[in-house]
């Protein structure tokens, strides 16, 4: 049943070039999607169609050349305050002179209730399962314990939104395995709308209640597809599921097609390559 309720995030007709007039790139034109109140979305695309550029438009982290970024039906500009972010390298997010407590406790700094404070930092340490470790530094613990941290360090925060660009990437598949549950297990417990941007189809689809498809630069959505899988997920039984193996190959053929759009639209006249053609193709997905 679809929602009545409007969008937590509203992305409308976003596009984003780099460099001058000139010399400029265009990472992404005309995205639109939205994100629900407590849904978890994954955006996967072929590698370097603008993922990142696209999430760091959402924090607010990079202004778009056009288009919007709505929360709450609010244009973003800066960061909104109910938001978080965890980026890929864990090694440059967490700062090494602090201990595993304090990198949890930075993004609070600025409130005065100390009782609070502490008791937010003990409640996301305890999340993550790093308690013990409250005195050690980050460079005292393993690549999966450090992103533990930073992910403690989002939730003690008490975002409504959690965007995640390529958390586990620089991790071994066991950890990876373990990151994954261990958010999902958390978003559950904290109520936390969560956006994740992986190069992984199968973690794409194990982790999300939809799955958002991008092309090849410049970037659009190439398709939304709904993952109708039990929200209680598991490694072994979820990924055995005949389900699971129908949508992560039909993420993987949007990816592919994508892929060969551009290669044909290379290959053609000037003439075929026209806009007003493209969307007359039975074989495109419109959005």
């Amino acid at each position: 049943m679809t929602s009545t309720r409007p969008p937590l995030l509203a992305i409308r007709d976003l596009a984003k070039r780099y460099g001058d007039d000139v010399r400029s790139v265009e990472a992404i034109r005309g995205v639109d999607f939205d994100i629900r109140e407590d849904e978890f979305v994954s955006i996967v695309g072929p590698s370097g169609c603008g993922k990142t550029t696209l999430l760091k438009c959402m924090a607010g982290l990079l202004e778009p050349t056009s288009g919007t970024v709505q929360f709450r039906g609010r244009v973003v500009h800066s960061t909104p305050a109910e938001l978080a972010v965890v980026f890929q390298d864990y090694s440059r997010s967490l700062f090494p002179w602090m201990s595993v407590h304090d990198n949890v406790l930075l993004p609070l700094r600025k409130r005065r209730d100390l009782a609070g404070k502490a008791l937010l930092v003990q409640r996301a340490l305890d999340a993550v399962g790093l308690s013990a470790f409250s005195a050690h530094f980050p460079w005292q613990l393993s690549g999966g314990m450090q992103q533990r941290v930073a992910i403690a360090r989002a939730l003690a925060y008490q975002p409504k939104v959690l965007l995640m660009d390529e958390p586990f990437a620089s991790v071994d598949a066991q950890t990876r395995s373990e990151l994954e549950d261990l958010v999902l297990s958390l978003r559950a417990e904290f109520g936390i709308t969560v956006v994740l941007v992986t190069h992984d189809i199968d973690e794409s689809v194990y982790m999300g209640d939809r799955v958002v498809v991008l092309s090849k630069p410049p970037t659009t959505v190439q398709e939304s597809l709904i993952v109708d899988l039990p929200r209680e997920r598991d490694q072994i039984r979820t990924k055995e599921l005949p389900e699971f193996a129908r949508l992560r190959g039909q993420v993987y053929r949007a990816i592919k097609h994508g892929e060969r759009t551009l290669l044909s639209a290379a290959s053609t006249s000037p003439e075929e390559q026209r806009p007003e053609r493209a969307l007359q193709s039975p074989e495109r997905t419109p959005w």
